[in-house]
């Protein structure tokens, strides 16, 4: 998940209840087949994750390569019988999950354990290889998670907050100023709201990204001294999850700049820095090298 966009967004879209698991599965067990959505995200792959390894398959209808790699994870998925689940994406409907995920092309396949990635490939792989790979992530989450459910006790789903059912609407109908007015309405009234500030700056972010040129970088790169235009750029960059190019070119800006534009661009950059886990290296390494920069 290294350079990854926060998945803020997609757990807060956990509203609406999740539709019946695909698959054969005994009353109570998981199913081993599952067909994920942005809405179900959370409670299909970051919570059963807590309960056992979830095998990501991001896939897309067009991609011939996933038609060989998806019927064989399915089988083995069977095989296990609830000692993995197979969570199956089609990234064309559900761009913010392969967005999360950086997805650079399909098939790509993440194995999420406690909510977090553990490990990933790309491309068709042997049946053989596959069941290594496979044994290598059971062995590797043994004895850390919950394991499976027993009997018929369902999991009780949390509650999800109501206030963000005005943010989630705008958001389905792509009206990304009246999501930004609605989680801006969540921090007025709750200033230390973490869910709503993450997302609040998403969907900034997002909505910047709808307008972005696409020959943003060629522009910034043939005008290094216009501000906008590497703005632009590194949005753009940052939008083909490339964050070291995007990082890079303002911290640049900012080393060869002063005034208003050196403040614009860093405060920009600090902007894109919130976009991620404060701990991610990349965001480390390049608030070292603003540092550096500034002084």
């Amino acid at each position: 998940m290294s350079g990854a966009v926060d998945l803020a967004p997609l757990k807060q879209r956990a509203s609406a209840p999740p539709p019946p698991p695909a698959g054969d599965a005994a009353p109570g067990a998981l199913a081993p087949v599952v067909d994920v959505t942005e809405t179900t995200f959370e409670t299909e792959v970051l919570q059963r994750s807590t309960q056992v390894p979830v095998i990501v398959d991001l896939w897309a209808t067009w991609c011939e390569p996933c038609k060989q790699l998806s019927p064989l994870l399915e089988k083995l998925a069977v095989e296990a019988a609830g000692r993995w689940v197979l969570a199956k994406v089609d990234v064309d409907a559900n761009p913010r999950i392969a967005q999360a995920f950086g997805v650079q092309s399909v098939p790509t396949v993440v194995a999420v354990a406690a909510g977090q990635p553990l490990a990933d490939f790309q491309g068709v792989q042997p049946e053989p290889a596959l069941r290594q790979w496979l044994d290598a992530i059971q062995q590797a989450v043994e004895g850390k998670l919950s394991g499976p459910p027993t009997g018929e006790t369902q999991q009780q789903e949390p509650a999800v907050d109501p206030r963000f059912a005005a943010a989630e609407q705008a958001l389905d109908e792509g009206d990304f100023a009246a999501a930004e007015a609605a989680y801006q309405q969540v921090l007025d009234s709750e200033p230390a709201n973490a869910d709503a500030l993450s997302a609040l700056r998403q969907v900034r972010f997002l909505a910047r990204a709808q307008n972005i040129p696409d020959d943003a970088v060629v522009r910034a790169d043939a005008t290094p001294a216009d501000l906008e235009a590497q703005l632009v750029a590194a949005d753009a960059e940052l939008f083909r999850q490339d964050p070291e190019a995007a990082f890079a070119r303002l911290i640049a800006f900012v080393a060869r700049s002063a005034g208003d534009e050196r403040t614009a661009a860093r405060t920009r950059l600090l902007e894109l820095f919130e976009l991620f886990d404060p701990a991610e290296p990349i965001v480390v390494t390049a608030r070292r090298k603003l540092a550096l920069a500034l002084y």
